[in-house]
């Protein structure tokens, strides 16, 4: 490999990948990890998964919103949103139903045993935030959360 950069014209090591502590898609994946652990169990105590919980929040924040809309969202593929709607319908957490205008389209809307999850949930999330805010001050968060919104949004 160090011939190829050479002959490019490159640094020895330009073509050999970068230290995986300074690796975007790594470091992104180990920092959701660290987020995670401290939701995991409190959502696990509601029993409710991370994706199920993404479901709900959306829902409420929305109100109704169209299946294929909630898979791009909340970051699910269609087969496990299929699945993961089933599950909350099962146990009265949302409700689904075609459209009248479009019946190839379905529509999801949130119960108010839904609403009534995310009451119950919000006060604990609300202390792992704040704990959160602690250890790395508000600002910080609020500009981390910005650039990774920026880099989303690109």
């Amino acid at each position: 490999m160090n011939e190829n950069a050479k002959k490019a014209g490159m640094a020895p090591d330009a073509l050999l990948p970068r230290n995986t502590k300074r690796s975007l898609p790594i470091a992104l994946l180990r920092a959701r990890e660290a987020v995670m652990e401290s939701f995991r169990p409190m959502l696990a105590a509601h029993d409710v998964t991370e994706q199920q919980w993404r479901v709900i929040r959306i829902l409420g924040e929305q109100g109704v919103i169209d299946a294929s809309e909630m898979a791009d969202r909340a970051f699910i593929l269609a087969p496990s949103l299929t699945r993961i709607i089933r599950t909350l319908e099962e146990r009265g957490l949302i409700h689904k139903r075609k459209d009248h205008k479009d019946g190839r389209r379905v529509l999801l809307e949130i119960t108010p045993a839904g609403i009534d999850i995310i009451y119950k949930v919000m006060p604990e999330s609300r202390v792992i935030y704040e704990r959160l805010e602690q250890r790395y001050g508000h600002d910080k968060l609020e500009l981390l959360l910005d650039m990774l919104n920026e880099l989303a949004n690109g």
